[in-house]
């Protein structure tokens, strides 16, 4: 048996690429912040942060935990709300359990969700001046729907029965 010191080849601080990793035998029991992506083989009971990175629970991953980041990507089974900034990926053999709120999301055929899905888009900012143009002044005049009969459009039943508008 060596009785010479163990060195780490990198220090503790220094940044990391890649992907972290918690494997089939690790058990978690409380909170994840992460500043690089993590894939979840084993259990987590808690809460998950990881604004900027992608998650994924892998395929014998069991996660309990509140869900917060860029994207997550479910092969196992999460219970818990999940928000995430840009996608879910919810795949054929997982089960997710929990309301998602997500810019994207995919859920393959053969997957179990029970849940509410709040779809959010990304606001895009206007420029000023189209900003006003788009929006009428109090005292300007609303446009009036415009009956059917007076369209030079064909209409379907639905525009002939006066359910939509037509602005000229």
């Amino acid at each position: 048996m060596s009785t010479s010191p163990i060195r780490p080849t990198e220090s503790f601080d220094a940044p990391r690429a890649g992907n972290a990793v918690l494997g089939r035998s690790v058990i978690v029991k409380g909170q994840i912040l992460s500043r690089e992506d993590l894939t979840i083989d084993g259990e987590v009971e808690g809460t998950i942060e990881m604004q900027e990175h992608r998650l994924t629970v892998g395929p014998n991953g069991k996660v309990r935990a509140s869900v917060k980041a860029r994207e997550v990507i479910v092969l196992g089974t999460l219970h818990g709300n999940v928000e995430t900034g840009d996608r879910i990926d919810i795949r054929k053999e997982a089960k997710l359990v929990g309301d998602i709120r997500t810019a994207r999301i995919v859920i393959e055929d053969g997957a179990y969700f029970k849940g509410n899905v709040d779809i959010v888009r990304a606001e895009v900012p206007r420029p000023a001046a189209s900003a006003s143009a788009a929006t009428p002044s109090p005292s300007a005049p609303r446009p009036q729907p415009v009956p059917a009969s007076a369209s030079p459009v064909s209409a379907g039943p639905a525009m002939a029965a006066g359910a939509g508008e037509i602005k000229r």
